[in-house]
């Protein structure tokens, strides 16, 4: 894949996931400091991204820096549900050990 190929491919990923959180070129812009000219030559693969905007856009758009990168995402299932669950209160936490604890015991 060469060097633009792959700047598109990339754009793509961000755009696709950008359109997803319902955000426009211009929320994403202002989140992450930037210009909504800059969102766009990154999505349409024009320009390279800088690393520290890279994981400011990962963080913004909550994927990990492997998929951006290369479309695959080496996160497991657990680290995933884990970082959700560090955002619950302690009573949403009981709520969710109540449902493992009752699914597990219908096994």
């Amino acid at each position: 894949m060469g060097d633009n190929e792959f700047l598109k491919t990339m754009g793509q990923r961000i755009m696709v996931r950008r359109k997803s959180l319902r955000m426009t070129q211009e929320e994403l812009a202002e989140k992450l400091g930037v210009s909504t000219q800059m969102i766009s030559n990154l999505e349409l693969g024009k320009k390279a991204i800088r690393p520290d905007n890279l994981a400011r856009v990962c963080e913004v758009l909550e994927l990990s820096a492997d998929f951006v990168l290369t479309g695959s995402n080496t996160k497991s299932a657990v680290d995933a549900i884990s970082e959700k669950l560090v955002q619950l209160t302690a009573e949403e936490l009981q709520m969710v050990s109540d449902m493992i604890d009752y699914m597990n015991s219908k096994k």
